[in-house]
């Protein structure tokens, strides 16, 4: 059986060391995120996720959701776990105050997605859909959706869904079917099917609050013409109590390759009773803000599952004695050494442990400045904020869950033939994983997204709250003979990535299919130079830290150790990927359609 160990040591490096989140006392919220507390925390979440939810992992995965007269039961220990998890109050622990939550700041909440995600991925994302549901409810709601919805979401008493996706249209959003017919009190009447509705239906929670995308009659064609609705399992009655079953069932559940434990539901609407939220025709807008944070949770997703696969392959590769060394013998009492010491099973730790520790950094930076972008008392500072938080969310997304499925991958070849094996938990980790590259948007319209709207926004405006902050450690660092090993590859990586980013810039201007063959290998091409933008970071903190480390040294250590492999291995792959970028569409459009 697999085990799982948040990584505690970790987060506080990046959060105080590297990040140093205490000096934001400025930003609400952040003025109670003392160390002390925000250790407190990390110790208690560990705990919790490691104690409580980690060991239903393979539970639910064996188990399933099963589905009897429109009732889903979930796995063995769910509904324990998510009660322990709503009274120990984490599902509001970044929420607003002023409906029961904490306030803490997001970056705060990341950690305790990649927690979730990494203990038992499929029970995390009961809470993880809630706290999107919150975020657009308290976005766009009006203040008495705000009173009747938000207390019981942040309190975990009640969950949140959105549906997007119908049986004849995932992306294109502009062909839903799903009707909102206006009724004389205000509400509306939704009729239709949505399809992929993650815990759209389970016994968790006593309400579930459906946010349903649907188009109201006569307004315009396309997406345009999409609006936003709250569509209660159970009705709110006036006084907050629960009154009769709405008009959405659960017509079937999904049988899926991975995530068991998460009830994946067919959702059919019949005359349902729905309010609209965020202004007619103005559903996407709305949507977005709840797609947006699902992005960044679902980007924690890889990551959690790489997490977890890591420490169990690694805990393997020291235990599992198979052949001699080929420098020579390191274990001679025994009958083999253990494959820890072969450069391959090497070569496929440290990319998963380079991966592991850059991303997190990563998406850790990118908490702190949501908040920034949130909560800033200087409106420049919050623009340039949520400038780079709109940039960077497609890159996290779609690049945090290629790079976790392939860890995944690579953590199941460890173990070698019990890889495959079911009891070992490896496999899981893999079907698990692979889900995090389609849903909440594919990667590919992720990159499309990053290319084709979050590049030339606001001229270009976005991309110089990634470009500057880079260019300027580089300049800053670049005499430092103790960083040479990171800042020389960081220039020049960043120099290709430039170098890209103009060809796309120009090439796609002249044929919109350049920039779109170029998509995907541009994506991965800027989180590379970005991994390696932290990685340079943290080895300047790891240096300046080793010799006031009070025993503490070979942590540091390790940090640079890991940062030199994923200098001298990792980051030089910027350089095919520019090939990649700058070969043209042709090669790819050439073939007829029809010969394929």
């Amino acid at each position: 059986m697999p085990t799982y160990a948040a990584p505690v040591r970790d987060f506080r490096f990046v959060l105080h060391d590297l990040l140093q989140i205490e000096k934001f006392s400025n930003i609400p919220g952040f003025e109670e995120a003392t160390p002390d507390l925000v250790d407190a925390i990390l110790e208690e979440g560990a705990r919790m996720v490691d104690e409580v939810v980690a060991p239903l992992n393979q539970v639910g995965d064996s188990e399933g959701c099963t589905l009897e007269d429109g009732v889903v039961t979930t796995p063995t220990g769910f509904k324990e776990a998510y009660a322990t998890y709503c009274e120990g109050g984490w599902g509001g622990l970044t929420a607003d105050p002023d409906y029961g939550g904490q306030g803490l700041p997001h970056v705060i909440g990341i950690v305790m997605q990649e927690m979730m995600s990494g203990a038992n991925m499929a029970l995390g994302m009961y809470p993880g859909l809630t706290h999107g549901a919150y975020e657009a409810i308290h976005k766009h709601g009006t203040d008495e959706q705000k009173r009747t919805y938000l207390p019981k979401l942040v309190s975990g008493e009640w969950t949140g869904t959105m549906n997007l996706t119908e049986p004849h249209c995932g992306t294109d959003l502009g062909l839903m079917r799903t009707k909102a017919e206006p009724r004389d009190n205000g509400s509306y009447r939704i009729t239709g099917t949505k399809i992929f509705i993650s815990a759209g239906e389970h016994d968790m929670a006593e309400n579930i609050i459906h946010l349903v995308l649907a188009k109201i009659p006569g307004g315009p064609e396309g997406v345009k013409g999409i609006s936003l609705f709250i569509v209660p399992k159970f009705h709110v009655n006036d006084d907050g109590s629960l009154g009769d079953r709405n008009g959405v069932v659960c017509g079937s559940i999904e049988h899926k390759m991975g995530i068991h434990g998460n009830s994946t539901c067919v959702m059919n609407y019949d005359g349902a009773v729905g309010y609209l939220i965020g202004g007619a025709h103005r559903g996407l807008r709305a949507m977005f803000t709840m797609m947006n944070a699902a992005r960044l949770g679902v980007g924690m997703q890889g990551l959690g599952v790489s997490e977890a696969a890591y420490q169990n392959a690694a805990i393997y590769a020291r235990d599992r004695i198979q052949g001699r060394s080929i420098s020579g013998t390191k274990e001679p009492g025994k009958a083999a050494d253990p494959i820890i010491v072969h450069p391959d099973v090497r070569r496929m730790l440290m990319t998963i442990r380079a991966f592991n520790e850059g991303a997190r950094a990563l998406a850790l930076w990118t908490g702190l400045k949501l908040d920034m972008a949130e909560k800033h008392p200087d409106d420049r500072a919050r623009r340039d904020a949520e400038d780079l938080v709109a940039l960077i969310t497609p890159v996290i997304k779609a690049y945090l869950t290629d790079a976790g499925y392939e860890s995944a991958n690579m953590a199941m070849q460890c173990y070698g033939g019990h890889g495959y094996i079911h009891e070992w938990g490896m496999e899981q980790f893999v079907r698990d994983a692979r889900i995090t590259q389609i849903y909440e948007g594919a990667n590919g319209i992720q990159a499309l997204d990053l290319v084709g709207r979050k590049l030339p926004e606001h001229m270009g405006r976005s991309l110089r709250q990634f470009c500057h902050p880079v260019d300027a450690f580089i300049q800053e660092n670049m005499t430092d003979a103790g960083l040479k090993d990171f800042v020389m590859p960081l220039a020049k990586a960043f120099a290709r990535f430039q170098q890209a980013t103009a060809h796309v810039a120009q090439a796609g201007l002249k044929n919109p299919d350049e920039a779109g063959a170029a998509s995907s290998d541009y994506l991965r091409m800027f989180a590379l130079v970005a991994l390696g933008f932290m990685w340079a970071r943290i080895a300047k903190v790891a240096n300046d830290k080793i010799g006031q480390a009070n025993g503490d040294a070979g942590f540091y250590e390790n940090k640079l150790k890991t940062a030199r492999f994923f200098m001298a291995r990792m980051l030089p792959d910027t350089s095919s990927l520019l090939s990649k970028v700058t070969s043209g569409a042709e090669t790819m459009m050439a073939l007829d359609a029809d010969a394929f």
